[in-house]
């Protein structure tokens, strides 16, 4: 795991120091080059999960895939939301937004008294090994993923944001980041809130969200393939989540037209085993959201079109 680390952090390093820092100096951001470099590492990741895309998940859609591609537009969408997820843009937005508010949070809480919680120190000598803390932080944000996902299809307001990943009908490895803008901030500030009161490491934090976007990459392709029948439950299969995207089956309680459903795990199929709402049946149905295909609801064509929409779902207005 060290020389895998090694080896990134040299990458992050020759991409900072010929890339990033002299557009920033250019830019007259000299002030942030620390906050550039970490930037530098997300980047990094992003370019990483895009060629594993490109060059192992794109060849297996083309070798099984599950529905041909019809909607060649909608797919191309999918790529710009990706682009703007994975390259750093959203993240970019969130640093001079929010990012400034949590950390005069976390500083009013310090002088407070109050500290984060180390979660890797509760069995010193185990735990704090860097691979067992990797796996227990793992564990807990995605935990704390679940939850968060079931919410979103629970909550009325929280389901007329989320919608929108759901009413793509041609679910592909870039229908991952197809997700409200605003889905995405409140999403983000519960995860780094979380990681943040726990104490988990920033390079733990970017290898777990890595390693979390690209599984979920894999989970929506557009391919039939699952693990098996032992393999099914221990990681989240493309089978298990396209279930979960299936009308009348994943995101609604089996013979009502209501919100819930099954298989909400992100990485862990546990969760949805421990509080009942895994769903291990081998099929692979038809994704959308049900009154987009039975009643013609219109969720947008282009990117400012669903945004806007979504707003106005949330408003009762569409």
């Amino acid at each position: 795991m060290q020389w895998l680390a090694d080896l990134f952090a040299e990458w992050q390093g020759t991409l900072f120091e010929f890339v990033l820092q002299p557009l920033m100096f250019h830019a007259g951001l000299g002030n942030f080059l620390p906050d550039g470099y970490n930037a530098t590492g997300w980047l990094l990741v992003g370019l990483l999960q895009l060629v594993v895309l490109l060059v192992v998940i794109g060849p297996l859609q083309r070798w099984r895939p599950v529905q041909a591609v019809t909607d060649s537009a909608a797919v191309r969408l999918d790529v710009i939301y990706t682009l703007i997820h994975r390259l750093g843009v959203f993240r970019l937005a969130l640093f001079f937004t929010l990012d400034p508010l949590f950390d005069q949070f976390f500083g009013l809480l310090r002088v407070a008294g109050w500290h984060t919680f180390q979660l890797d120190s509760i069995w010193p000598g185990v735990t704090d090994l860097p691979w067992v803390s990797l796996l227990l932080y793992l564990v807990v944000l995605d935990f704390v993923n679940y939850w968060i996902h079931r919410a979103e299809h629970h909550w009325t307001w929280w389901w007329q944001l989320h919608a929108l990943h759901h009413a793509q009908t041609q679910v592909t490895m870039w229908s991952d980041n197809r997700n409200h803008l605003l889905d995405d901030v409140i999403r983000a500030v519960i995860f780094v809130v979380v990681a943040q009161l726990i104490g988990i490491a920033p390079g733990q934090f970017v290898a777990i969200v890595a390693l979390t976007q690209l599984s979920e990459s894999f989970q929506h392709a557009n391919v039939r393939i699952w693990f098996g029948e032992l393999g099914e439950r221990l990681w989240i299969s493309p089978r298990f989540h396209r279930l979960h995207h299936s009308i009348g089956v994943g995101y609604e309680p089996k013979g009502k037209h209501t919100l819930g459903g099954h298989n909400f795990g992100v990485l862990l199929p546990w969760w949805d085993m421990l509080f009942g709402t895994a769903n291990f049946e081998l099929r692979y149905d038809a994704t959308g959201v049900r009154d987009q295909v039975e009643q013609g609801r219109d969720y947008g064509r282009g990117f400012w079109a669903q945004q806007r929409l979504g707003f106005m779902r949330l408003l009762g207005r569409a």
